[in-house]
């Protein structure tokens, strides 16, 4: 539960966005005095102080008391709070602890089962596929966490779910502690937020947080293809069960044949790739770290009714928006959004997964990782590649020697026309960017918002 030493003083929440409202909120329940501010004055912030202050919270949008955060018991740090901003600074300085919102809501929900997701790709297709497979299965199951629900939501709720599939971000294992989830999930590991972090195996070392806590009782479901996670869990106490394309002799397998290949577990089918409703093996890998993480969660999901059922889950899945979401086609030219690609890996998978000649969208604001570990596969499929935003200078610089690139401003519409009149009938036009979306949206989401509204526009 919450600690008594946050009770004798005061809790100091950061951002005034969704999990910061919620923290809040749920500390408030918890009957912990804090107090909760952002440095943004409008929009989201403004109306985050607006609704604590309608509960009796004491909430500030557009400026943050330093000197009262250095004084709290505890600081509250919402996910896009960088590590840098200055409330968390003055909370270090004055040897503040600082955790999660995450980390607020695991200290309510002690009782509740959780399939902890983390990674550099794949985690929310993941964590949404475990929940549905989760709910196929019968279990009152929710998804939170870094996919777009904040846990705190979840423990305000009067009826507590069965289970949670939750995601975790580099930056939310950073500050939780208390993370000690009934299985944990690995997906990928990839250098990314250079941005944010000094190096990549900063970055890693906040992903090893995962297995902070484990133990003996503990079960960590790992990509045996991918030598990072591997070397990252090797010694972790636990049980380590796999899954791979390339390791035939991981526990769950993708077996290729010529009628397009099958899902595996110990040997016996699950399921075809052709009723897998998504785009590419990176797809594959998701949905078998997915069913791998429901058949080590409970005995009773290895039975063959069981597996049946988690089958049933996976022909049934469908792609959360903006991840290799297919927009519609129009005059034979298929529009993809993948707005969640925000890194070059992420990207390059998309790009793999491409049978068509490609328009490739990519441009944002630049994370710090050179773009040519794209070269080989645009050779292959690339019609073009259409450089926006802050990054179209690196991006023109890397590529331009492997695929024509076209480098534009940061008018969306304008870079999503020009994508139509290059692409032919037969083509994709793919937004995958490889770039964070701050310099012309707020999000992500507001991003693929946009092009799937200019991608179906005349």
């Amino acid at each position: 539960m919450i600690p008594e030493r946050w009770r004798e003083g005061e809790a100091a929440v950061i951002g005034l966005g969704r999990s910061g409202v919620g923290a809040a909120q749920l500390l408030a329940r918890e009957g912990v005095r804090l107090y909760a501010s952002d440095g943004a004055a409008g929009g989201v912030a403004a109306a985050g102080a607006t609704r604590l202050a309608a509960a009796g919270i004491e909430a500030t949008a557009g400026a943050h008391d330093l000197d009262r955060i250095a004084r709290a018991a505890v600081v509250v740090a919402s996910p896009g709070v960088p590590p840098d901003a200055a409330p968390l600074a003055a909370a270090r300085a004055a040897g503040v602890p600082i955790v999660s919102e995450i980390e607020v809501a695991l200290r309510v929900l002690q009782g509740v089962k959780y399939i902890a997701v983390t990674g550099t790709n794949g985690k929310t297709t993941t964590t949404a596929l475990i929940g549905h497979l989760l709910r196929t299965l019968g279990r009152r199951a929710t998804d939170a966490g870094n996919i777009g629900t904040p846990l705190t939501e979840i423990a305000l709720r009067e009826d507590k779910p069965e289970w949670i599939a939750l995601e975790l971000s580099s930056f939310q294992l950073h500050d939780t502690p208390s993370v000690d989830p009934a299985v944990g999930v690995l997906t990928n590991l990839s250098p990314d937020h250079l941005d944010r972090y000094a190096s990549a195996e900063e970055y890693y070392a906040d992903k090893a947080l995962l297995f902070r806590n484990a133990g003996e009782t503990s079960t960590w479901v790992l990509n045996a293809d991918d030598p990072l996670v591997m070397k990252m869990a090797a010694g972790v106490v636990g049980a380590h069960r796999t899954f791979g394309i390339v390791h035939a002799d991981a526990e769950m397998t993708f077996e290729p044949d010529s009628t397009g290949g099958e899902i595996r577990w110990n040997g016996a089918r699950v399921l075809a790739r052709s009723e897998l409703p998504l785009i590419g093996n990176h797809n594959v890998m998701n949905a078998m770290a997915a069913s791998l993480a429901v058949i080590a969660a409970d005995p009773a999901h290895a039975t063959r009714g069981a597996l049946a059922r988690i089958a049933d889950g996976l022909r049934s899945f469908r792609a959360p928006p903006h991840r290799l979401e297919m927009v519609g086609e129009r005059g034979g030219v298929l529009w993809i959004n993948d707005s969640k690609a925000t890194n070059v890996s992420s990207t390059l998978v998309a790009i793999q997964g491409m049978t068509r000649p490609t328009v490739l969208l990519l441009g944002g604001r630049h994370k710090g990782e050179p773009y040519t570990a794209l070269a080989s596969d645009l050779r292959r499929i690339g019609r073009a590649v259409i450089a926006y935003g802050e990054s179209a200078p690196i991006v023109e610089q890397d590529l331009d020697a492997s695929v024509r690139v076209e480098r534009m401003g940061s008018d969306f519409a304008e870079v999503v026309a020009r994508a139509r009149a290059l692409a032919h009938p037969g083509d994709v036009v793919l937004l995958s960017p490889a770039c964070s979306s701050y310099d012309m949206f707020r999000n992500y989401e507001e991003r693929g918002a946009a092009f799937r509204r200019l991608a179906v526009s005349a």
